[in-house]
């Protein structure tokens, strides 16, 4: 099995990584509302980031990797810190627009605004541009997320009420993370950027419990939704994202991401026995669509620039 992946080359090993931390974060929207049901969102956020620091840690420790953690420079330890509270505010944000929504497949749908605040942040801090094609997917995927929140007189209140504000606020803390976290990504291990992750939210956690002095004595299926949930998304999904991240661009992986709400949507149908509207969907199915042609664009426009090579100056 190892020497079949060694074999396999760098583009479809990023793609095969990004599509198993794809399913497993659809996996983490269905496992995470259910156990939202049973206990309050602190309990959740203690338990759901204790078993996922659990898993980490024997990972770590088994794969002999916890020994590059003292190793680390101060620059990399720096980096760890920024990355840990983008990740801490991303995650919960996110948590609170799972609990918040009836849906858990409409987060997941709104959370294809990823991909459009990647390409704002490239144009305001790198300098980039983006092209018409690109343009038609920012489009596509602001008007899906509109036929998916729109309702007559919403306000501000019922905005982050209902979830989509929050999600929308964990998109735009997730992107800057991405960003973030791909200029740095050479200088540390994936996996150290997964636990880094896990320790700041786990932190979160305990430290809440412990100042509003919930009790810990919760149901077992709650339990069980959060070992699993914890499974599949702290740990593999962490895990395999960082890592296709070494192998890929992170505009790729933003296409295969895109896709993830429709995997939510079946968990949910079957796990949860919840089922959007007609319009959430095909809303839905337009963010999707957007991003797709979204990361296209840009897709395209560095294979044009790679062909055309450096410009040479004029004599």
């Amino acid at each position: 099995m190892i020497k079949f992946l060694e074999n396999l080359s760098p583009t479809v090993k990023g793609i095969g990584l990004a599509f198993l931390a794809t399913l497993g974060m659809a996996n983490v929207y269905v496992f995470s509302k259910a156990a939202l049901l049973e206990v309050n969102f602190f309990q959740f956020q203690f338990f759901w980031f204790a078993f996922a620091l659990l898993w980490n840690g024997i990972y770590i420790s088994t794969t002999g990797l916890i020994r590059k953690i003292p190793e680390l420079e101060k620059r990399s330890v720096l980096n760890l810190v920024i990355l840990g509270i983008l990740e801490l505010s991303a995650a919960t944000t996110m948590f609170l627009s799972i609990q918040l929504a009836e849906n858990p497949a409409i987060v997941s749908f709104l959370s294809n605004a990823t991909p459009i605040f990647v390409t704002l942040l490239g144009i305001r801090f790198l300098g980039e541009r983006f092209n018409t094609i690109e343009a038609i997917g920012i489009l596509l995927t602001i008007g899906g997320v509109v036929m998916i929140t729109y309702t007559r007189d919403m306000t501000l209140e019922q905005f982050f009420g209902d979830g989509s504000g929050w999600i929308l606020l964990s998109s735009l803390f997730l992107s800057i993370s991405i960003v973030f976290a791909k200029k740095n990504i050479k200088k540390l291990h994936p996996s150290i950027l997964t636990i880094n992750r896990v320790v700041y939210l786990f932190l979160f956690g305990l430290i809440s419990v412990l100042i509003r002095q919930d009790t810990l004595l919760i149901p077992k299926t709650a339990i069980f939704n959060m070992i699993a949930g914890s499974i599949l998304g702290p740990f593999l999904t962490g895990l395999a994202m960082y890592s296709a991240l070494k192998f890929i661009e992170a505009s790729r992986t933003m296409i295969i991401q895109a896709t993830r709400g429709l995997f939510v949507l079946i968990g949910s149908m079957i796990y949860l026995s919840i089922v959007p509207t007609y319009l959430q969907v095909f809303g839905g199915i337009v963010t999707i669509l957007g991003v797709i042609i979204m990361t296209w664009g840009k897709i395209r426009k560095r294979s044009v620039k790679r062909k055309r090579g450096p410009i040479e100056p004029r004599s």
